[in-house]
């Protein structure tokens, strides 16, 4: 079975996923789950994601969830190239820079946590972009400090890993927000090697977004 990824265009967890299942070369079918019309939410979806989020990956057997969780279960089942280091001292480095975004950046800049900063606390659009800047240049400035001694010129080294996968959708997302990134070179220098790879290129949002 052609594995069957439920996506959204511009979600960075999705937009990792699509990026290893370029970089693996593994064949998929896209379905658009529109966000911003709630479809995420449709008792359909839930059926698929009782989180109600994307991605969310059908292989046949079962539908995976949580990006790192499809990401790992890709890496193991499709081993080249790997997204982690087989080294358990580099393996640990690589999965700190990723969960640093993952776990840390992500879940507070996400859209649902700057629709609930509206929805409860009133907060505007000025107040709402104030919020996802300082957590953005916060999480960010510590990447850039973890990732200080990577050869390049990814922060996988040699080749992208499962740091850079994580890197290139936060950082899609800092430019939508316009956050100014000259306080990183390291990471917008990672970022701009895999802009060149086509795996990377490929998945990108605006290669894979629905036309009007």
């Amino acid at each position: 079975m052609t594995p069957v990824l439920y996506d959204y265009w511009r979600s960075s967890a999705a937009y990792r996923v699509r990026i290893v299942l370029n970089l693996k070369r593994i064949a998929y079918h896209s379905v658009a789950i529109d966000l911003t019309s709630g479809a995420q939410r449709s008792a359909e979806h839930l059926a698929r994601n009782p989180q109600g989020l994307v991605p969310a990956l059908d292989i046949g057997l079962v539908v995976l969830t949580q990006s790192l969780a499809i990401i790992d279960y890709l890496d193991a089942a499709h081993p080249t190239p790997a997204m982690l280091p087989a080294d358990p001292l580099p393996r640990a480095q690589i999965l700190a820079a990723a969960l640093s975004v993952v776990a840390d950046l992500h879940p507070i800049t996400n859209l649902r946590v700057l629709n609930r900063l509206t929805d409860q606390f009133g907060a505007d659009p000025a107040a709402r972009e104030a919020w996802y800047r300082h957590w953005v240049q916060t999480g960010l400035t510590a990447l850039e400090a973890m990732s200080a001694t990577a050869a390049g010129p990814f922060l996988g080294g040699e080749s992208p890993n499962l740091a850079d996968v994580c890197l290139v959708p936060q950082l899609y997302n800092a430019r939508r927000f316009s956050v100014p990134l000259d306080r990183f070179p390291r990471l917008v220098a990672a970022d701009a090697a895999a802009a060149a790879l086509p795996a990377f290129a490929d998945a990108h949002p605006d290669r894979v977004r629905p036309s009007a």
